[in-house]
């Protein structure tokens, strides 16, 4: 789970290219800041430098504005194979110092070519898998086949998901390989990028190339040759589209960090998305369709996803249709057929265990459908029909606006199926607009619940899923033990933990509101701090409830009271983790993108 770019250009003087390659990693440090490191080639040399740490370390440690070069790469580790070092930072080497690659994936057979290499001759200097990929294109040199043909023979080795580049002294191209990890790219005037996403080139171009899977090829300045691992040649002009997302979602623009001004711009990405789908007619109508006539419809989705497919199976579920919530890494526990159909949904569009999921059920003949938030992603690629969010660029990577996106697209998709008037998601912004009036609440809530080690949160129907999301979200990014159950189930053991002062979150979504008022009896009675977040309905009215605090958010229509409820909890956990003096937008051992399984 890393960042990778590369550039060629031909009019940039060495310093100003060097500078754009940190400011890139410095945009692609949101899927790993364990490590970073950059090689650059100049006539004569390959120079790489590399150290354990964030960008900001690096910059300090390495001076890479100093590096000399017209052809440049950069690498942002969250580590796989051997811990964060100097020595396991990439890029990686072969023996003469002559290539440098950088890597993002896993390679699986790594051990077994790196034993072959060693009794070859070659010697490795780090723990990492990625090594093992310049050692052998040394080797194919060695045996007096061209530069390209090498790196071929190379990647044709090797088992696994990656996405590579590499540069060879010499030669002034970069040369890259993609399986199931993203990598795209951008076309300038008298330059070529290459990046693990389109948003972190845009300060340069919004002129996009996707690449494939089981395609590699080379840029240079101004060429772009594209293989699939076939043979056949594939025309890059055909595939050229304009990325129309705004480069100014990569800065804080005045807000506290990326996830608060994320939270902020939730109403937007809901605006967006919503435009979106009313507008693209015939794809959503062929999704409907598809929907509509599946025997069952499985759900897929992990971590934040899942809990927004959660809450669209659980409205087709109470509608009588038969939709299955699938964990995307659990996929292999649920059948499916060519008579059903798979939603998968995925922020990135990049996620391994969703990838993979959709992969084995395309495989047994299901019709795969996709969301996500961005275009030309790997997971699209797979689908029968790709819908996608309008969230925009998310660089926190806790998901907040894509979340919230998500929730609204599935309720336009849910209302569509059921044969409901969606003239209600007309209010989809204001509702969401008003949530984030109730910041002030939040702020006080987080700041009660950063002072507190484990707490729980419990809803009932749709307000399951929103518990789930709000446990998750405190855990991630507040690091306090959080966790979500159906109120119901609170009696049936987790009330054994239950002492003075515990707090309780409930999530009141304005369904069941009396098993849910008794649930807060209970909890009161044990001493529990109760904490209600409710639309609508104000429990606390009710003088017999024990409430330390209550938000309330008044929705024209209940159907959207989980669009009311999203930013609410996630404010909360980002006060949470403001108050305990931890950093929202980079939680420990986590990365935005899990392109690992």
């Amino acid at each position: 789970m890393c960042g990778i770019i590369g550039i060629a250009s031909e009019k940039l003087s060495d310093r100003k290219l060097a500078e754009l390659t940190v400011e890139i990693l410095r945009r692609l440090e949101y899927r790993g800041y364990d490590s970073v490191g950059m090689a650059s080639m100049s006539e004569d040399r390959i120079e790489v430098r590399k150290a354990k740490g964030s960008v900001e370390e690096f910059v300090k440690k390495r001076s890479p504005s100093t590096m000399k070069g017209k052809v440049f790469l950069g690498h942002t580790r969250w580590a796989t194979h051997g811990e964060p070092s100097d020595i396991n930072a990439h890029p990686h080497t072969d023996c003469s110092g002559e290539i440098a690659v950088v890597h993002n994936g896993t390679i699986l057979n790594f051990a077994e070519l790196k034993n072959d290499l060693i009794q070859k001759g070659h010697e490795f200097k780090s723990e990492t898998d990625t090594e093992v990929v310049a050692h052998l294109i040394e080797h194919y040199r060695k045996l007096g086949m061209d530069n390209f043909t090498a790196f071929k023979r190379a990647i044709l080795s090797i088992e696994g998901d990656h996405a590579i580049l590499v540069v060879i002294k010499g030669d002034p191209r970069i040369f890259f390989s993609k399986r199931n990890n993203p990598l795209k790219i951008g076309v300038a005037d008298g330059m070529t990028l290459i990046s693990s996403d389109s948003w972190s080139m845009f300060m340069v171009t919004n002129k996009i190339i996707p690449i494939n899977d089981e395609e590699f090829g080379y840029i240079s300045a101004r060429e772009r040759y594209i293989e699939k691992f076939s043979g056949e040649r594939v025309d890059t002009n055909s595939r050229l589209y304009t990325e129309d997302t705004e480069s100014l979602a990569s800065s804080h623009e005045g807000y506290e960090s990326f996830m608060h001004k994320e939270i902020l711009e939730s109403h937007l990405a809901v605006r967006e998305t919503l435009r979106s789908m009313m507008r693209e007619t015939e794809i959503v109508s062929k999704a409907i369709k598809s929907l509509s006539e599946a025997r069952r419809i499985f759900v897929v989705g992990a971590g934040t996803s899942y809990h927004a497919g959660l809450m669209f199976a659980l409205r087709l579920q109470k509608a009588g249709l038969t939709s299955i919530p699938v964990i995307a890494s659990e996929h292999h526990y649920f059948r499916a057929t060519e008579d059903d159909a798979v939603l998968v949904i995925s922020q990135s569009g990049e996620t391994m265990d969703s990838l993979i999921a959709s992969k084995h059920y395309r495989a047994n003949g299901a019709r795969i459908l996709s969301l996500t938030n961005t275009l030309g992603n790997s997971i699209s690629h797979e689908s029968d029909i790709a819908l996608h969010t309008r969230a925009g660029p998310e660089v926190g990577v806790a998901a907040t606006k894509t979340f919230t996106s998500q929730v609204a697209a599935l309720l336009f998709l849910s209302s569509n199926l059921l044969g409901e008037d969606v003239e209600y998601l007309k209010e989809a912004e204001q509702t969401v607009t008003n949530s984030l009036q109730a910041m002030g609440y939040a702020l006080e809530i987080g700041t009660q619940l950063c002072k507190k080690s484990n707490a729980y949160y419990l809803g009932r129907g749709l307000g399951v899923p929103m518990a789930l999301e709000g446990a998750l979200k405190i855990k991630e990014i507040a690091y306090i033990h959080a966790e979500a159950y159906p109120a119901g189930e609170s009696k049936h053991g987790p009330i054994a933990l239950v002492e003075k002062g515990f707090p309780v979150v409930f999530i009141n979504l304005g369904e069941f509101v009396g098993e849910l008022s008794n649930n807060i009896k209970e909890m009161s009675a044990r001493g529990a701090e109760t904490i209600v977040l409710s639309i609508n309905n104000r429990l606390s009215d009710n003088k017999e409830l024990k409430v330390w605090r209550e938000v309330s958010v008044s929705v024209s229509d209940t159907r959207l009271a989980p669009l009311a409820m999203a930013p609410l909890i996630q404010a909360i956990a980002y006060y949470a983790a403001k108050c305990k003096g931890v950093n929202p937008d980079r939680p420990r051992n986590l990365a935005k993108t899990v392109t690992v399984q």
